[in-house]
């Protein structure tokens, strides 16, 4: 298991990052009110999954729980892809606060660049949420959401 452990987490990173560009080309396209929707949202999800027993496995069903990784980036990675505008947010909001949580605490380096790309896009959409204070305190307000 220690030879495929590696080339197991080099592949998630490298699917995460590949969801990542897009996600963040979606976010960037988004007009300001959508964004501050989508501010909203992510902050309520990651407040979600912060609750719940395995975080990073949130949005992916209980039998699936001994897979590498959760489904909860794939579902809302679908999402996000999807033409109905409210369908689309919702997706993107659950793949930020899924992915947020699998890389947050990662021992492994390769994901850690996810992560920093992921937080300064958490830290745009803070600012649009409503200013003062650190990307960090935006995402523990979630446990309050």
């Amino acid at each position: 298991m220690q030879i495929l452990t590696p080339l197991l987490v080099m592949v998630r990173a490298r699917q995460l990052g590949r969801q990542f560009r897009d996600i963040e080309r979606s976010v960037r396209a988004l007009p300001k009110r959508s964004r501050e929707r989508l501010s909203t949202l992510t902050l309520r999800e990651i407040g979600q999954a912060s609750r719940s027993d395995f975080p990073h496995l949130y949005g992916t069903a209980p039998e699936a729980r001994y897979l590498p990784w959760g489904q909860g980036t794939e579902a809302g990675y679908e999402r996000a892809c999807s033409n109905n505008a409210e369908v689309a947010l919702r997706g993107i909001a659950l793949w930020l606060a899924v992915a947020y949580h699998e890389t947050k605490n990662s021992p492994h380096a390769s994901l850690q660049p996810q992560h920093r790309q992921l937080m300064q896009l958490l830290r745009e959409l803070k600012e649009v949420h409503g200013g003062g204070g650190t990307a960090n305190s935006w995402v523990q307000e979630s446990a309050v959401a």
